[in-house]
């Protein structure tokens, strides 16, 4: 069953045991419905590009300062960035190869590109096939991940402590914003949608508030909250 944009907002929340390891983690949440991708294909279009500039203007996929950050919070729970990235530092790199970023769908295209452009991992949800409100806790190990292993859908599990964005269903993002369940993932007819743009980039947070801002002013009416260890 689909929720509803408001209680997908208001119900979500972060496992205090998230803030006592990594105290400086802001949460940005934005939900729309009614969202139109054709509407967003030309802009999508040109932020596509914009990213690609902008990486290759560098010179290099170096991580940002804020990316280091992340690849610290990464080896506290055991995994070294060679084995898996940050989704901000995957999408990073492979904007910077001679590839490029692959063209999935406008409303992909357009998170994946203000991911790049500002620095900051955004993991993006299809509302209609969100069960519950999201939550970022430590994996149990028991929670059922919904993937593809050589295109074949399979049901994997995450390392106990790992963390992990769970709904009522299992695990919709592995390792806080490696790997993305194919359950919830957005598609080409997705209209009804949850961002969420994790941040280690304390005291200010600017890469998260700059690409909230941006993307939420692409949407219809969208409705937005942050959650950080300052909220009690």
């Amino acid at each position: 069953m689909s929720i509803a944009v408001h209680d997908w907002i208001n119900g979500s929340t972060v496992d205090p045991a998230i803030f006592e390891r990594w105290p400086d983690y802001r949460l940005v949440l934005i939900a729309a419905e009614r969202v139109d991708p054709r509407q967003l294909a030309q802009v999508a279009e040109r932020l596509h590009g914009d990213a690609h500039e902008v990486v290759r203007a560098a010179g290099a996929a170096e991580p940002d300062p804020h990316t280091l950050r992340w690849h610290a919070a990464y080896r506290d729970f055991g995994i070294k960035p060679r084995l898996a990235r940050p989704s901000v530092d995957a999408l990073v790199r492979r904007a910077a190869s001679d590839n490029g970023l692959p063209r999935i769908n406008a409303l992909v295209d357009l998170y994946n590109a203000i991911s790049i452009l500002h620095r900051v991992p955004i993991g993006g949800e299809d509302l209609d096939r969100y069960e519950g409100p999201a939550r970022l806790t430590l994996s149990t190990g028991t929670e059922p991940f919904d993937t593809t292993a050589d295109g074949v859908a399979v049901v994997d599990h995450a390392d106990v402590g790992e963390p992990v964005w769970i709904d009522d269903a299992g695990i919709t993002c592995r390792r806080w914003n490696w790997r993305q369940t194919s359950r919830t993932a957005i598609h080409a007819g997705t209209d009804r949608v949850g961002f969420i743009i994790d941040s280690l980039d304390a005291p200010d947070h600017r890469g998260a508030a700059l690409a909230a801002e941006q993307l939420a002013g692409l949407l219809p009416d969208p409705v937005l909250r942050i959650i950080d260890n300052t909220a009690g």
